[in-house]
């Protein structure tokens, strides 16, 4: 386990825990969720930590990380979320078409960003489509309990999808670094222990 593995990790782990929130709640940290957002489009970002603009993006993340890992505070449905995520993403990795799809999607998506700016209404309506439209018609799909009357709201559930479609990048990422599913377990305290060490690091930059 490294920190670009415990990062893209933590990136996944924000991603659950905001669609989480909003399926509980109806709403969520924006700055998280902003993060989240641009780490979609920033594909060739040169190092993991530039994927969500520095450490602070997955700063919720690192934390959910954290409490996940102690069994007494997890979250089962954020932990259920992720690892369906980890198969998503395999499942997504067997179908290229579908893959080229998403990519295609994204750059369109990019020219809206341009116009309406990152966290419009328009621009995450957008990804929203783009993962009804690719990621959900693959096998698992994500399944997300909540509050019935939020998951009812369309404004919700297309902030729901846009964070799921930011959570598929982050798993991209995790497994472009080398993340496989088993270290989890294999080396749980190990990336406790660095997750602690980054979220230090972020919080004393941050004063």
């Amino acid at each position: 386990m490294n920190e670009e593995r415990v990062l893209a990790l933590a990136g996944l782990f924000q991603a659950a825990a905001l669609t989480q929130q909003l399926a509980s709640e109806g709403r969520c940290d924006d700055a998280a969720m902003a993060a989240g957002i641009a780490s979609v489009f920033r594909i060739d970002a040169p190092s993991v930590v530039g994927v969500y603009g520095g450490v602070a993006g997955v700063r919720l993340g690192l934390r959910t990380l954290i409490t996940q890992l102690d069994d007494g505070s997890r979250d089962m449905a954020v932990t259920r979320m992720v690892v369906t995520v980890m198969r998503l993403e395999r499942s997504l990795a067997r179908q290229p078409a579908l893959l080229a799809k998403l990519q295609d999607g994204i750059v369109a998506a990019q020219r809206q960003v341009a116009h309406f700016g990152q966290d419009s209404p328009q621009v995450v309506r957008r990804l929203a489509e783009l993962y009804a439209g690719t990621l959900s018609t693959l096998k698992p799909r994500v399944m997300v309990s909540g509050d019935p009357q939020q998951l009812q709201q369309p404004q919700v559930v297309e902030r729901v999808r846009a964070n799921l479609l930011a959570a598929v990048r982050s798993a991209v990422l995790w497994r472009q670094v080398g993340g496989r599913q088993w270290q989890l377990i294999l080396y749980r305290r190990q990336c406790g222990m660095l997750a602690r060490g980054l979220l230090t690091g972020t919080t004393l930059d941050n004063g």
